[in-house]
């Protein structure tokens, strides 16, 4: 019975033993983990920053009436390209009823005014003849006379403007809208019929119409604060239309705003720059645009992917894994440079002939599941 015993725990063993040497086969015929590497390269890293904005004209005026009216007719229309003191418009003048009569007024003042100096005039002029008066009154007479008569020429030019809008009646100066420069009518507000308020110095008045030279564009965008000290005035840039199939023109910068404004938490500055515009583009007001702004660039620098960068957890240290020749990786810090989002330059602790980790596993099944996905897109 003993010897049974002996015999059933021998053959337990044996099999408990070969268990454990079947387990440890099998996990050491595990395939190795393995990573893709990369190695460092020499390249051309240049730093940008965009600044959105929009593309306006650089020559823009307003066009306002000298006097106050009814709309009566828009020669021009949206889009038309016009020449400098080319008609735009008429003013057609409502004379207001109360001023009206206060000229009347004044009119019918000066001219009693005038009529009792002039008789006061011609009776001096002929004692001064005889001799009867001193020159000196004479002269007075006369000065009275003079100062009268020119205050009802002038009250009766009043009266002509309120009422025709100009002195003779026929003169277009008031009441015909000129262009001032030559371009292109970007907007009418107002149409025919529309009341309109002259421009004075306690009134901006009424916009007849915006006229702007298109042949001469402005880039205007915003910045920011950690941009803005590595641009100044008179940089190159280029300027991307989107509307224009991403279009890019070049231009020039040509200010930069000397203080910021905050907007959504961050400090925002203003730059403008003059676009080269071919004559053939058709170009149109108000497109919004974005503006590409070279701050640094090194030529022939050691770099990585900069997706191959890891950073210590606190520190913000950045580092990478570079493998030894056992294949394992070890951990190595480096000093980094500029950046242009995909490549970084490498000051220091990576050499040429480095094979830096990707994070990305290499396995095959990973493989062969994205060549299925490939194929079911097909």
């Amino acid at each position: 019975m003993n010897k049974t015993v002996k015999i059933i725990l021998i053959l337990l063993a044996v099999f408990a033993l070969a268990f454990v040497l079947k387990y440890f086969m099998d996990a050491n015929a595990k395939d190795v983990e393995e990573f893709k590497v990369q190695a460092p390269f020499y390249t051309t890293i240049s730093s940008q920053a965009v600044a959105t904005g929009k593309l306006n004209p650089e020559e823009e005026i307003e066009l306002k009436p000298q006097i106050s009216g009814i709309v009566d007719k828009i020669i021009v229309e949206e889009g038309d390209v016009v020449k400098k003191g080319e008609l735009i418009a008429k003013i057609r003048v409502v004379p207001n009823e109360q001023s009206l009569a206060n000229a009347k007024s004044r009119i019918a003042t000066a001219k009693l005014s005038f009529e009792n100096t002039n008789t006061q005039y011609q009776r001096d002029k002929k004692l001064f003849e005889k001799g009867v008066i001193s020159i000196q009154n004479f002269e007075t007479s006369e000065l009275s006379f003079s100062q009268a008569k020119e205050t009802l020429r002038q009250a009766q030019n009043d009266y002509q403007i309120i009422k025709r809008g100009s002195i003779s009646g026929g003169n277009a100066a008031n009441t015909n809208i000129i262009a001032q420069i030559s371009g292109t009518i970007l907007e009418i507000p107002v149409r025919e019929g529309d009341q309109v308020i002259q421009s004075n110095n306690f009134n901006a008045g009424t916009t007849i119409a915006t006229i702007a030279d298109m042949s001469h564009m402005i880039f205007e965008g915003k910045v920011d604060e950690a941009e803005v000290g590595k641009i100044s005035e008179g940089k190159d840039i280029t300027v991307v239309l989107g509307a224009i199939n991403d279009k890019e023109f070049p231009a020039k910068l040509t200010f930069v705003a000397p203080k910021g404004k905050e907007e959504n938490g961050a400090v925002q500055f203003t730059i403008k720059a003059n676009v080269k515009i071919d004559a053939i583009e058709n170009i149109r007001a108000g497109y919004s645009a974005n503006a590409e702004i070279d701050l640094e660039g090194k030529d022939s620098v050691l770099a990585i992917k900069e997706a191959l960068l890891q950073y210590k957890r606190g520190s913000d240290k950045p580092f990478v894994e570079i493998q030894n020749e056992d294949g394992k990786f070890k951990r190595k810090n480096i000093k980094i440079g500029i950046s242009d989002g995909i490549n970084v330059e490498v000051l220091d602790g990576v050499d040429k002939d480095d094979k830096i980790k990707v994070w990305n596993k290499a396995s095959e099944d990973n493989e062969e599941e994205e060549e299925k996905g490939r194929k079911g897109k097909k």
